[in-house]
């Protein structure tokens, strides 16, 4: 089969190459697949940056979002979270994290956040190949009828889902979405649907602020034509934001986020920097905000209340999927994303 592999380390190191299928081993399944999402931690593997490319053993098969067909499944025994519950001809997507099962975060219903956590794309081979191999644990199945472009979606819509219900939610907040990639202009309209009085969107790329209106903001601000945390002050006559998301990554974003959120207010941490920043905690000390880390999805409760906002169309997430490329020439996808022409490039495996 063809796949996008990582083959040499350091920047780019990109190669269509042709692989082995692996056949499904115990509590597996075998998954054609239709399109997968481009995400930024592929982007950190692109660069060799952060702590995910340091795992990362060549050659790999990178990406993790997506959407396929089961067409064999290995036994089942070794799983029980799988047994059953997938059959061949299942459109599923995937939960990117594949958890143990066993600690005591995955026994106490926080999977999400199991220490053992791996990963298709880094820890094992992803999904940007005509077929990938991986636990039934982590298929959600789709209705019948299921656009594949739209539920290979599903993961990072998500990261939105799961960090807008987090805390005390959005409802009758004024909220700042800080960095409009394709997650956090899912954000705004996953905020805009549970009910924010008002959503600031922050990104210094024409075509996302152009987006981020699309997707239900009422302000899309550029930080590098005006302070964006005097803005904010100014739209919300002193006040500042009731929640602010994080999704920048970088430290002059960081210290914005903490300057725009107002007292006992909430800070959703969504980036995954890729690297350390130094960060003074002091100097927020007064206004005291409330910290939410957030980390992929609640297993499966996120996925219980996101997919339904697409299957039954409360949210469009069409628009964020600008770009489709064939598999044979995916590298063009992470140009498109470098020059900042694509919000999300999803590639088409079939």
């Amino acid at each position: 089969m063809l796949a996008l592999n990582k083959i040499r380390p350091g920047v780019n190191g990109l190669a269509v190459i042709e692989r082995e299928v692996r056949e499904p081993g115990p509590g597996e399944m075998l998954v054609r697949v239709h399109a997968a999402g481009v995400c930024g931690t592929d982007m950190q593997l692109y660069h060799g940056a952060g702590a995910f490319a340091q795992r990362l053993k060549l050659p790999t098969t990178l990406g993790h979002e997506m959407c396929g067909t089961v067409i064999a499944l290995g036994p089942e025994a070794a799983t029980p979270q799988g047994a059953g519950r997938v059959k061949v001809g299942d459109l599923v997507s995937l939960e990117s994290h594949i958890p143990c099962w066993n600690c005591n975060a995955c026994r106490t219903g926080r999977a999400h956040v199991c220490p053992n956590t791996r990963y298709p794309g880094i820890d094992i081979d992803g999904c940007f190949a005509q077929y990938i191999t991986v636990p039934t644990s982590i298929a959600w199945v789709n209705p019948p009828g299921t656009a594949p472009k739209l539920a290979a979606l599903l993961e990072p819509l998500g990261i939105a889902v799961h960090a807008t219900l987090e805390g005390r939610g959005v409802s009758g907040q004024t909220v700042v979405v800080n960095g409009c990639g394709p997650i956090g202009l899912m954000n705004v309209a996953v905020a805009r649907h549970f009910g924010a009085r008002r959503v600031i969107a922050i990104d210094p790329n024409a075509k996302r602020r152009k987006m981020a209106l699309q997707m239900g903001a009422d302000e899309a601000l550029d930080p590098t034509a005006a302070p964006p945390v005097q803005t904010v002050r100014d739209l919300t006559h002193g006040e500042l934001a009731g929640v602010v998301f994080e999704y920048t990554g970088s430290p002059d974003g960081v210290r914005n986020t903490f300057a725009m959120v107002g007292a006992l207010g909430d800070v959703r941490w969504c980036a995954t920097p890729g690297q350390p920043m130094d960060f003074d905690f002091g100097a927020w000390r007064k206004s005291r905000p409330t910290i939410y880390n957030i980390h992929g999805r609640r297993l499966w409760d996120t996925w219980d209340v996101a997919a339904p906002l697409v299957y039954e169309n409360h949210i469009d997430l069409q628009p964020i999927a600008s770009h489709e490329i064939p598999l044979a020439d995916s590298p063009r996808a992470f140009a498109l994303i470098l020059a900042g022409e694509a919000i999300k490039p999803l590639i088409l495996c079939e």
